[in-house]
């Protein structure tokens, strides 16, 4: 069963067309990873599903209710954690619960018991009477994750859920997550800029210029490069990229960092003798691995995936304010 139903979604600013016919479905459980460059229409979409924005043409769905006609119904059915914090600090984890259950109508008679189970989940009963202030970064996130499951919701959207955590806090942020998912059998809906974290979803869509550009899972999306991925970096890089294109028919471009260049060949290990061999230039390094979903977004967008700029982010932000309050009500 698909929980979510876009159908040649549009919307417009004026002349901008910010999302472009674009159709996809999210099936129920799953965690479905939506990735695209800076201005590709990712928020905009986010925010049709979340009933933030209205589509120009087109139609959604989330949980059987349209985006547009239904707007009450799909906020009750979706949680939403976004990047920038909306704890209020002056309370306590357990107060900031309590608060947001009331706001969403959860019943009296079981608050304390959703509050606990959600708290435990995210290993934060302990520190339920602690004001939010003494929590490190990853226990604050931790507490958002949870405090957008006490009203139960069919859908969970993450907006860059470890954005700015360490590495050990992001691991253990997704231990939660993949736990979550199995407990409570929620959607996740995921927006991320770690590659790595975007491994974790069971499918990905891709969104350039407005379109979705590639859907499937990570596996088969990293099968589209082709071959391995070589890096090579020279005395004279761009002697380097004459060469390796003209004799062995690949296509180089610059490596993610600026330095050196890549490519994609079959049997990486076995033709980098050959490469050494034949090169007309010294040979400073080189590298062979499998293809990321980092080379997949570098081959299909032409760029590598970046942070939305802090202007997009702040539009969507006042908006939530404007129309939900401080707290992001939904």
């Amino acid at each position: 069963m698909n929980i979510i139903e876009v159908s040649h979604l549009v919307k417009k600013y004026g002349d901008l067309t910010a999302v472009d016919d674009i159709s996809f479905s999210v099936e129920e459980g799953e965690i479905f990873g939506f990735l695209g460059p800076n201005g590709a229409g990712k928020t905009t979409t986010i925010s049709v599903l979340c009933t933030l924005l209205k589509p120009t043409a087109g139609h959604a769905t989330v949980n059987g209710y349209d985006v547009v006609r239904e707007q009450a119904q799909v906020r009750r059915s979706i949680g939403l954690v976004f990047q920038d914090p909306t704890l209020d600090e002056q309370l306590t984890a357990r107060e900031n619960l309590l608060f947001h259950a009331e706001l969403y109508n959860v019943p009296r008679q079981v608050r304390e018991q959703r509050m606990s189970e959600v708290l435990k989940m995210v290993e934060l009963y302990e520190r339920r009477n602690d004001l939010v202030k003494t929590f490190s970064g990853g226990m604050k996130r931790r507490l958002e994750i949870a405090r957008g499951l006490m009203h139960c919701p069919r859908v969970l959207f993450l907006d860059e859920p470890t954005l700015g955590l360490d590495p050990q806090t992001r691991r253990h942020i997704w231990e939660y997550i993949l736990q979550m998912r199995e407990r409570e059998g929620v959607t996740i809906f995921l927006t991320t800029h770690y590659m790595d974290e975007a491994e974790h979803a069971d499918r990905i869509a891709i969104i350039d210029y407005g379109k979705i550009v590639a859907l499937d899972t990570p596996e088969a999306l990293k099968s589209m490069v082709g071959g391995d991925v070589v890096t090579v970096h020279t005395v004279d890089d761009e002697a380097a990229r004459h060469h390796i294109a003209a004799r062995y028919g690949v296509r180089v471009l610059s490596s993610r960092d600026g330095h050196g260049l890549s490519f994609e060949v079959e049997n990486g290990a076995e033709f980098v003798p050959r490469l050494v061999a034949e090169s007309p230039v010294q040979v400073l390094s080189v590298s062979v691995r499998r293809p990321t979903l980092d080379d997949v977004f570098l081959k299909l967008t032409g760029r590598a995936i970046r942070d939305e700029g802090a202007d997009q982010k702040e539009r969507m932000r006042q908006r939530v304010r404007r129309r939900f309050g401080p707290h992001g009500r939904m």
